[in-house]
This record gives structure tokens, C-alpha cells and sequence, in this order.
């Protein structure tokens, strides 16, 4: 992971493709046939899983602490390692909890849910928004947020749920 954040640091990282690069991959995960707490904590794990630190993103306090409770208990096996922001030990966190546009974990993903306003991407590897496809104020959000990324030169992907509840690249 040090390469990585060690390009973070100079304010750009290497894409898919290997290139030193200032933009981020921004995904867009349109919510239908499950609901964010069962999506968010598998997206969490592929993250960690390439060893990289995640920080997610919420519109509230409350959304907060509810997320805190459900990565400790979403699987019976295991837990997701995570602290919320404001704590003692934030840049020791794997994943960290937050409604505020910082990044005291150096995380190289950033979550937003429950329309949090994103902070400039440009320094993450990715940026991953979540939205419920049964809300549309939710929808047309994400809308506005696929343009602005888009302006601001980002790789761009749009992924929605099919039938069985996997996952399907539309964009």
C-alpha cells in the first residue's frame, strides 16, 4: 500500500493501467434489490482486502452511528476493524466513520452515502457513491454528481443491481 499513499501525498496515484495520474475512478452504485447496509460492508471488505484504507462518508450523526453498530455485527464470523472520526487513534483506522470531508487515515477510497457532498476526489484512488434507486431525490443527486465528476475529468463507471442481485456495468 505504500505506493499508493505515498503518491497520495504528492497529490496523485497510479490507475488501473499502471499511469501516474491525478484523477480518481468514481463508481456509482444504484441501490435496487438490496439496501445499502447489506452492499456497503461487502464493498468495505474487497476494499481492505487489497490493502487499502477506506474512509465512508455520511449525510448524518446518526447514519454514523448506525453504520459503527453494523460493521461490528454484519457477519456472525467476523467484524470490519473501523473507528469514527474525532477519536484518539483516527489515523490508525483501516476504515473510518464520518460526515466530514477529511481524510486522518489516508484513506485511498472514499464511501459517500445518504448524499454527503463529496470533498475534491482528486487525491483518492477511488470514490465510490452509493444511492437508494426507490428515492428519487436520491436518483436525481446522483445525477448532478455523475456531471460534476465527470467536468472534473474522473474516470467514471455506473453499476446497478440485476435480478439475482449482482452487479452490472451500464456506464
Amino acid at each position: 500500500m505504500a505506493p499508493v499513499r505515498d503518491g497520495l501525498a504528492r497529490g496523485g496515484h497510479t490507475d488501473r493501467r499502471g499511469r501516474q495520474t491525478t484523477v480518481a475512478e468514481v463508481l456509482f452504485f444504484h441501490l435496487e434489490r438490496q439496501p445499502l447496509e447489506a452492499v456497503l460492508p461487502k464493498l468495505i471488505v474487497t476494499s481492505l482486502e487489497r490493502d487499502w484504507r477506506v474512509v465512508v462518508q455520511a449525510g448524518s450523526q446518526e447514519r454514523v452511528a448506525a453504520l459503527d453498530a453494523l460493521l461490528w455485527t454484519f457477519d456472525e464470523e467476523a467484524f470490519l476493524p473501523h473507528g469514527v472520526a474525532g477519536g484518539d487513534h483516527d489515523a490508525d483506522q483501516p476504515v473510518l466513520l464520518t460526515t466530514g470531508p477529511e481524510n486522518p487515515n489516508g484513506a485511498v477510497v472514499r464511501f459517500l452515502i445518504d448524499r454527503a457532498e463529496p470533498p475534491d476526489l482528486k487525491p483518492y484512488l477511488r470514490g465510490v457513491f452509493l444511492f437508494d434507486g426507490h428515492d428519487p431525490e436520491a436518483v436525481a443527486e446522483a445525477r448532478a454528481q455523475w456531471k460534476t465528476q465527470k467536468a472534473a475529468g474522473h474516470d467514471l463507471t455506473y453499476w446497478q443491481q440485476n435480478p439475482r442481485g449482482g452487479w452490472e456495468k451500464k456506464a
